[in-house]
């Protein structure tokens, strides 16, 4: 498991700066049409579909980082009332769940991705497939991830989080 390990820390940083620089990137962007819009009365076409992908990079890359480190939404205190063993049996089927979630992102946006490959976002004139790109790799991410996880559960070891 130390590669899967040394690999999955690595991306998790990977995907949690990506987001963080979206996220300084989409409030530039933001600041930058809100002061042309109504400071100076001249709105630019591109601010807006620029803040939508910035904003799919921080959802998507921030997800999976959160995937990795366990920051994801849970049920922690029902769990935690549960016996070991069915603590134990909800872990595995959350990881297998969340695989099967990231798989079908993937696959559904791959399919998004190709089937409008040849249509333009119009203010920026780049293809409407990148729109689809910030989930299909935050879902291999994602998987990734979460059979880390898996792996840990059934070996008895515990995931060291990438911020530690």
């Amino acid at each position: 498991m130390n590669w899967l390990t040394a690999i999955d820390s690595r991306l998790s940083r990977w995907a949690m700066y990506v987001a963080c620089l979206g996220l300084v990137g989409l409030v530039a962007v933001v600041d930058y049409g809100v002061t042309l819009r109504y400071g100076f009365n001249h709105a630019p076409p591109f601010v807006e579909q620029v803040a939508l992908l910035l904003v799919i990079c921080v959802a998507m890359f921030g997800a999976a980082a959160g995937v990795r480190d366990e920051g994801h939404i849970g049920m922690e205190t029902l769990v935690s009332l549960m016996s070991e063993k069915v603590q134990h049996w909800v872990g595995i089927v959350v990881g297998l769940l969340t695989i099967v979630f990231a798989g079908l992102l993937v696959y559904g946006c791959t399919l998004m991705a190709i089937s409008v490959h040849g249509s333009t976002i119009p203010t920026l004139g780049i293809s409407e497939a990148f729109r689809y790109l910030p989930p299909v790799i935050a879902g291999v991410f994602i998987i990734l991830f979460s059979i880390e996880h898996l792996v840990a559960t059934f070996t008895g070891k515990k995931v060291e989080p990438s911020w530690h």
